[in-house]
């Protein structure tokens, strides 16, 4: 169902005829040419996704020596497949809370970056001679970075675990939000010839309201649901239900009036909070690679020679505007957010490519007729060349972070230093107490209203209209208590205090002033619970009847507080924090007491863990860290109580029990992970032969004094002399002439020849 609404997306966005036989043998021939070029540009040791637009612009039209393929609507279609997979995966490594914790930097770098990108590109268009409607559309296209590029980017050159990834991370997501914005304003400026306030109010406000909704109904009822059915989630069921959510908030999210990609994002960030992120994870790696790969793939297939050879002047223009814009304001940007310099140079490097939404918004000024038709080819051209251009960029962040460090002004160095250090200094008492009270506040407000709101939205369309022509004379009088009845707990929890009888204790020991903002703070949060009670009722009724009933409705209602309702509140706000973290509290076992100061937790156990391999009895953890192991959870088999002679291997998942301080201590030696930043693969280990000379450093040497296993980490399988192959004798001397049949790196082993 969800595949033939996303085929039918595709079909009105395309009108040319779909095939089955077109479909499949065009799916058949890019793939082979993928997988020939990407074989060849591993060969070359080159990041793949260069492969895939190769691939690409040998399977288009524009290269006349190979078959096209039959439909290009095929490949749309495919590629829609593969950016909402790529950004259901990202949000799977991206979750709200890592999304909030990097927010604040994120949204001021997102916004140095767009409006300085806009006004650079607005410049550059004026300079090319393009008119000013043009002129900003253009600053809109070259303002948003590729999600899809930089995630394929990263995976390929192991990147990912990086600090700065996870702000380029924060930063992407919030430009695709502002994209959203961007192109109401867009619209509005080429209709209207001016900015219509209303309607960028209610765009940000509608998409606010929708993320805010999905997070929170994903929150409270996926976690909940999933862990119920866990015994029936194998890694089959668990592929289905995973892809039908994605499929199914991508497709809800077009239907509320947003993209596929903003909806699969949603849901995998929701899921990511969940104790099933890293299996999902694995299980949805291969789709997401196949699709993937057809996305870039699609972007290949844009490459045209001839409008490259007509326009190579603004082509070479606007790609050096692109990369240099986005290093410089991308860099400063996370500097004016008190990173560090190296982060901000890896993160403004980063970011050095536009990617689909230049390609959306330059559909949106053709079908509005504002964007001249040369525009639109020019654009696809500095996508592919920034993309190209894009792993090598990453790449020369460090070599780059390396010379400014050491070029730089010792004051300015001292400025750089101070402002990071000033950014995450120590705060006062009473500011740190502040803090927390008005986040909490924060929070509570715009959760709660944004239910309340939806609550009215649902019941005013939907359940109204149901219920009026069911029960002519009692239909709004039922809709009336019904809504009530869903909207009393959130209004009670909206007029709670947000404040702490201890938090006011303190606060009263740090300034005896505090209770004025407080109860500025609670006549706004009374005021707008009244608000939406009011205007429920004057939607059903009339003003008159919705302030008198209003007003009288919210007064019982603030004489109806009790500890019951407290409590209850209290549950509600509390099971909706452990499901938000559930991943972390499995992981820590904070939630799961067995007896006082006794916790169960669970942790996967990494490639580096130092006792990989060791049995349980030798691996110390109860001598060392004073834990004890209750299970053993390998693949879909869980090994209960296992037996002191039981192994610990990589991707296991332990049920440890311990004190908070020892599973704290536990945790990042278990789940220490074999990648780190500076890890490159061992692409040239095999069995190889090494003649030895008399200048060899192994001469007169013998197996245990060679150090081949330490210092050149190979493994000597055989020496031959003559023709005779001869079993490793610890004691006996290499001569020259020994051939030595060994396994490790032929560059490292070569230097024993």
């Amino acid at each position: 169902m969800i595949l033939n609404l996303l085929l039918a997306a595709v079909t009105a966005a395309a009108p040319e005829s779909f095939s089955v036989e077109g479909l499949i043998s065009d799916l058949a021939f890019i793939l082979i040419l993928g997988a020939v070029t990407t074989i060849l540009f591993k060969w070359l040791r080159q990041p793949v996704v260069l492969g895939y637009i190769v691939a690409g612009f040998l399977a288009s039209p524009h290269f006349t020596y190979l078959p096209s393929v039959t439909t290009e609507a095929n490949i749309d279609f495919w590629a829609q497949l593969g950016i909402v997979v790529l950004l259901f995966s990202l949000g799977l490594e991206f979750s709200f809370k890592k999304l909030l914790s990097a927010g604040g930097s994120a949204v001021v770098t997102a916004l140095f970056i767009v409006c300085g990108m806009m006004a650079a590109g607005f410049a550059a268009g004026h300079i090319l001679g393009f008119t000013k409607i043009n002129s900003l559309f253009l600053g809109g296209m070259l303002s948003m970075s590729s999600t899809t590029i930089i995630i394929k980017a990263f995976s390929d050159l192991n990147l990912r675990h990086r600090k700065f990834a996870s702000l380029v991370f924060a930063v992407l997501i919030v430009e695709d939000l502002f994209a959203v914005l961007m192109m109401v304003i867009l619209s509005s400026i080429a209709v209207n010839n001016s900015v219509e306030g209303g309607e960028m109010l209610y765009s940000v406000s509608k998409l606010a309201f929708f993320l805010i909704i999905w997070f929170v109904v994903g929150v409270f009822v996926l976690p909940s649901l999933l862990n119920s059915q866990r015994k029936y989630l194998n890694s089959e069921t668990l592929l289905i239900v995973s892809m039908g959510l994605c499929l199914g908030m991508a497709v809800f999210s077009v239907a509320c009036g947003f993209s596929l990609a903003l909806g699969a994002f949603v849901m995998g960030s929701i899921l990511a909070g969940t104790s099933f992120a890293e299996r999902i994870e694995k299980l949805t790696m291969p789709v997401k690679d196949l699709f993937g790969s057809v996305f870039f793939i699609s972007v290949g297939m844009m490459v045209n020679p001839t409008v490259i050879y007509d326009y190579w002047l603004p082509i070479i223009i606007l790609s050096c505007v692109v990369i240099v814009g986005m290093i410089f304001f991308g860099t400063f940007g996370m500097l004016l957010t008190g990173q560090t310099l190296r982060v901000a140079i890896e993160s403004g490097f980063s970011l050095t490519q536009i990617g689909e939404f230049a390609f959306i918004i330059a559909s949106l000024g053709m079908s509005l007729g504002v964007l001249d038709t040369q525009i639109y080819p020019i654009v696809v051209a500095v996508s592919v060349v920034t993309t190209f251009t894009t792993p090598y960029f990453i790449r020369m962040a460090d070599p780059v972070y390396s010379w400014v460090e050491s070029h730089l002004p010792k004051p300015l160095h001292f400025l750089i230093d101070r402002y990071s250090s000033s950014a995450t200094a120590e705060q006062s008492v009473a500011k740190e107490l502040w803090e927390s009270l008005i986040k909490r506040y924060l929070w509570r407000v715009v959760l709660y209203s944004m239910v309340l709101i939806a609550i009215c939205i649902i019941s005013l369309n939907f359940a109204l209209p149901i219920l009026v022509d069911l029960f002519p004379d009692w239909g709004k009088f039922l809709t009336l208590m019904l809504s009530l009845a869903a909207m009393a707990p959130f209004l009670m929890a909206l007029t709670y205090p947000a404040s702490k009888q201890t938090e006011r204790s303190r606060l009263r020991e740090c300034n005896a002033k505090f209770d004025i903002p407080l109860i500025i703070m609670t006549v706004v949060r009374l005021l707008i619970a009244m608000c939406i009670i009011v205007y429920f009722i004057s939607s059903l009724y009339s003003m008159a009847v919705g302030w008198t009933l209003g007003v009288a409705l919210f007064l019982i209602l603030l004489l109806s507080f009790s500890r019951r309702v407290k409590k209850r509140l209290s549950r509600i706000e509390t099971r909706f924090m452990d499901n938000l973290n559930e991943r972390e509290l499995r992981r820590s076992g904070a939630k799961n007491a067995l007896v006082p100061n006794m916790h169960l937790a669970f942790m996967t156990v990494g490639y580096d863990c130092p006792f990989v391999g060791e049995q349980l009895k030798n691996s110390g953890l109860r001598n060392r860290y004073g834990v004890s192991i209750s299970s053993i959870q390998r693949g879909n088999n869980t090994i209960m109580v296992p037996g002191a002679d039981a192994r610990i291997f990589p991707g296991d998942i332990l049920g440890v029990i311990g004190t908070d301080e020892e599973i704290q201590a536990l945790l990042p030696v278990v789940e220490a992970s074999e990648e780190n930043d500076n890890a490159s693969p061992h692409d040239d280990i095999r069995l190889t032969s090494i003649r030895l000379t008399e200048n060899s450093p192994l001469i007169d040497r013998t197996l245990l004094t060679s150090g081949l296993r330490d210092k050149y980490e190979s493994l000597l399988v055989a020496v031959q002399t003559d023709s005779v192959y001869n079993q490793p004798d610890p004691a006996r001397k290499f001569n020259p002439g020994d051939v030595l049949w060994l396994v490790g790196d032929t560059k490292r082993l070569s230097s024993l020849s």
